[in-house]
């Protein structure tokens, strides 16, 4: 038995008497210092440097095991060398300031066309209340716009002294201030122009003194969380598949605008993006619609 093998053996039993932890939890940290002794070799434990520890996240991650899978088992031994400095002359903890892999950005969520064109027409009434079409212009101005909901919330009627961003009606357009104060213009659609005006029609003066475009139930600026409630509801009754949230309306404005127009510095600019890097995933998604169809028409894309 090597000199580790005996202290993971101490540390493991005082992890059991003093501790009291699970049998289950006991075994993970048995199997991750069973994968340290391996990755160590013939190397005292004592002797590991952070270069050492480092190089074996990076081995890890190289064999495919999933950053979070890495982060614990980093944590299990950095608590190990905690221990180990309490009981030897150990220097320094090795896997102090060593991190897992960041893990990979998953795609954002996009709605199909279909879907999004569902999701703006369903469940329409013939007379809606003032509250319905307020929900129809801020729902056809997030996915015409692609408005990120703090910036949906934060416009106002017309431009003021401290307006972070307002409706311009004669331009057709939005002025929004989004992350690190930066201006743009965005183009409103014509729905969107149509269920604007059909909330304007009927909105009534603001009870907070506020020049909010959009109005809670009580009359005061809405806040993003009921924008996000109420789409999260309308989303339900109207059939759709998935969770909706305000985010996924600006995916879907950034998605759909790509695969129609495919060009990404437009779209970098109009989701108001410092960095095209930002912007790029968006391309994974298109490349996802355009393979969608090849698989649905191209006559030798499925195997017989």
């Amino acid at each position: 038995m090597s000199a580790g093998d005996d202290w993971a053996t101490r540390y493991l039993a005082e992890l059991q008497t003093q501790r009291r932890l699970s049998p289950h939890t006991l075994a993970a940290y048995r199997r991750d210092l069973a994968e340290l002794a391996q990755l160590a070799g013939h190397n005292d434990w004592a002797t590991l440097t952070h270069a050492d520890i480092r190089r074996f996240a990076a081995r890890l991650h190289a064999c495919g095991q999933e950053p979070r899978s890495i982060a614990r088992k980093l944590s299990g031994w950095r608590g190990f060398y905690h221990w180990l400095g309490q009981h030897s002359a150990l220097p320094a903890n090795p896997v102090d300031g060593v991190r897992a892999p960041r893990r990979a950005k998953g795609l954002p969520k996009a709605l199909s066309v279909d879907d999004a064109v569902q999701l703006m027409e369903g469940n329409r009434r013939a007379h809606a209340e003032p509250f319905e079409l307020c929900n129809r212009a801020m729902f056809e101005l997030l996915y015409s716009s692609g408005l990120r909901v703090s910036e949906l919330a934060g416009l106002d009627l017309a431009a003021g002294k401290d307006a972070l961003g307002w409706l311009d009606a004669e331009a057709q357009e939005v002025v929004v201030t989004g992350k690190g104060n930066k201006m743009r213009r965005v183009p409103v659609g014509a729905p969107a122009r149509a269920a604007l005006a059909a909330w304007l029609a009927v909105r009534p003066p603001a009870r907070d003194g506020s020049n909010a475009l959009f109005l809670s139930k009580r009359g005061t600026r809405i806040s993003p969380r009921v924008v996000q409630s109420r789409l999260k509801q309308h989303a339900i009754n109207s059939g759709m598949p998935v969770h909706v949230h305000p985010h996924v309306l600006r995916h879907s404005f950034a998605s759909h605008l790509l695969q129609s127009s495919g060009d990404l510095r437009a779209v970098q600019e109009l989701l108001g993006h410092a960095s095209i890097t930002s912007t790029q995933i968006y391309t994974s998604l298109d490349f996802q619609h355009l393979a969608a169809v090849y698989d649905k028409a191209h006559p030798r894309a499925k195997s017989k």
